[in-house]
């Protein structure tokens, strides 16, 4: 088996995103972020995920702040809830809450985390985010925004931003994925309480704590 990750030492958790890897895809000859449709519907076969350098950030960071409950939108197949769930195993116990449109791609995300034993850390909640993420029961420790186009003036990204923002706990993070221009105004503003900085990880990844 090889190993893909190299902060997680479940060897169970890493032969699935070994996996998740090795067949990752993309829609040809067009994907939403290249001119194809932006209904997340018509991609329910594939999977719009994070790359394992970004997991692995995401790991050592919820391990770092010991993180109890944490949020990932979207969840897509699964990918980054194999992280977020092995970090919150790892620190004792808490959950994680993904949100994801597609019925197809929450089946392929549970078979995933089931596959890695992590099933029991997991709530995915079916629908649209800007409404399953209104309420995540508590203040929360971590935030993984990977939006999806819309063509709305408006990013989706920042707008589950702004449902999520007032319950994210003071020394909680966010990491969004896509930069999102308005997302990275938004994040970027002191005003917000938050502080950022652009990483060098999947050609831009933008890491934030909420410091107010």
């Amino acid at each position: 088996m090889t190993t893909t990750s190299t902060a997680i030492l479940d060897p169970r958790i890493n032969e699935v995103i070994a996996r998740l890897q090795a067949t990752r895809t993309r829609p040809v000859p067009h994907g939403p972020h290249s001119g194809g449709s932006k209904d997340p519907h018509s991609y329910g076969e594939f999977g719009f995920s994070i790359h394992p350098e970004q997991g692995d950030l995401i790991y050592l960071l919820c391990r770092a702040i010991r993180a109890k409950r944490v949020v990932e939108f979207a969840t897509s197949v699964g990918m980054s809830t194999l992280y977020f769930a092995s970090a919150i195993r790892d620190n004792g116990g808490g959950i994680v809450i993904g949100s994801e449109i597609v019925p197809q791609k929450i089946a392929m995300a549970m078979k995933n985390v089931t596959d890695a034993g992590l099933a029991s850390w997991v709530d995915i909640r079916e629908g649209d985010a800007r409404e399953t993420l209104r309420d995540l029961g508590g203040l929360v420790d971590f935030v993984l925004i990977d939006g999806w186009p819309t063509g709305e003036a408006s990013s989706l990204a920042l707008q589950v931003m702004r449902v999520i923002a007032p319950q994210i706990r003071p020394g909680g993070m966010v990491m969004n994925d896509n930069a999102e221009e308005d997302f990275l105004a938004y994040i970027r503003d002191p005003a917000h309480g938050f502080r950022s900085m652009t990483l060098p990880i999947k050609g831009g990844t933008e890491l934030s704590v909420k410091v107010a």
